[in-house]
């Protein structure tokens, strides 16, 4: 695996996970 897709794998997942965060949280945005 090259430097390039883990940052974009950890970039994606970061993401994902605070897209999750904020649907089954909306009181905090």
């Amino acid at each position: 695996m090259t430097l390039d897709y883990v940052l974009g794998g950890a970039v994606s997942l970061f993401l994902f996970i605070y897209l999750v965060y904020a649907l089954l949280r909306p009181e905090r945005f």
